[in-house]
């Protein structure tokens, strides 16, 4: 899969190609959806499929301040797009510029002059341009003048509930990891490096690796939960995760702690990745060191038997 950074370096020669446009933050199986479907257009059609998402997310720049919680990063995105067979990942930086741009001028010289784009798939309720004033018609009524067809998939649903970022990032928010994992079609994904905490865990049994997460990262609610911890090519170890203040021991700094279970391994300064399977419980303050440890203990008995049942994948 190719990974463009702007439009600006288009191969020579570029002719048609098969779109799909939107942040896909999450790559949900909403997005899956739309995704599967212009891949599936664009092999028809013996070209290309290109999905274009922006950074940063364009609501941080039309409302500064705004940002929402990140389900994926730029590189975990581009990751699973190309697991489900897209063959450009391109990023649009969005500025200001880019904001003010009206609808037809944005569909005009990125769709039409700059792709030669064949047909576009959205979700039905996609809107762009300045004021969002761009809607799925507008793409329709642009697609009949200059010669490309445009499709408006439906949402997807399951038991009431539309798969949508926003819902996961509530789910996420109120700790519902199994609700987030399977909005998302697999567990939420936590990105992060591995930096030197207090201690304590070390001292009381129990060392773990502390994960520093970037600025808008959709961290799950305070709690203890069970995930596989990730990292390298890709090797999977369980781990029992803590998210919180340890108010034990009276701390005030957020911290997410990963105990990882039967290595004995210094992860410090490595990327790693948890991916939150089950929330065990509540963050709790404990009258006792003694009563803390009994708990850890029975956290990690639990985390294994849940992940026991979980491939990992």
């Amino acid at each position: 899969m190719q990974r463009w950074r702007g439009l600006d370096h288009l191969p020579g020669g570029w002719g048609r190609c098969v779109v799909t446009i939107g942040v896909f933050d999450g790559v949900h199986r909403g997005h899956q959806a739309l995704i599967n479907r212009a891949v599936e257009l664009a092999r028809d059609r013996n070209v290309p499929s290109v999905l274009i998402t922006f950074d940063p997310h364009p609501s941080e720049v039309v409302r500064p301040g705004s940002h929402p919680a990140q389900l994926t990063s730029l590189r975990r995105r581009a990751e699973l797009v190309e697991g489900l067979g897209v063959d450009v990942f391109c990023v649009i930086p969005f500025t200001a510029e880019v904001a003010r741009t009206p609808a037809d001028e944005f569909a005009h010289e990125v769709l039409v002059d700059r792709l030669h784009v064949a047909a576009v798939v959205v979700g039905e309720n996609f809107t762009f341009g300045h004021k969002a004033a761009g809607t799925v018609d507008l793409l329709r009524a642009l697609g009949k003048r200059f010669g490309f067809v445009t499709e408006g998939a439906d949402l997807v649903t399951d038991d009431g509930v539309t798969y949508s970022s926003t819902y996961i990032r509530a789910c996420i928010d109120a700790g519902d990891v199994a609700a987030a994992a399977h909005a998302l079609g697999r567990p939420h994904r936590l990105e992060g490096i591995v930096v030197r905490g207090d201690g304590r865990g070390k001292e009381l049994g129990f060392p773990t690796a502390n994960l520093s997460t970037t600025r808008f990262a959709a961290v799950p609610a305070d709690g203890v939960y069970a995930c596989w911890f990730v990292h390298g090519s890709g090797r999977r170890l369980r781990a029992a995760v803590s998210v919180g203040t340890n108010p034990t021991f009276s701390g005030r700094e957020r911290r997410v702690e990963a105990f990882v279970l039967d290595v004995d391994e210094d992860f410090y300064g490595q990327r790693v990745a948890l991916d939150f399977v089950h929330r065990l419980r509540d963050m709790e303050k404990f009258d006792s060191v003694e009563s803390l440890l009994e708990q850890m203990h029975r956290d990690v008995a639990t985390t294994r038997e849940i992940l026991a049942g979980d491939d990992g994948a």
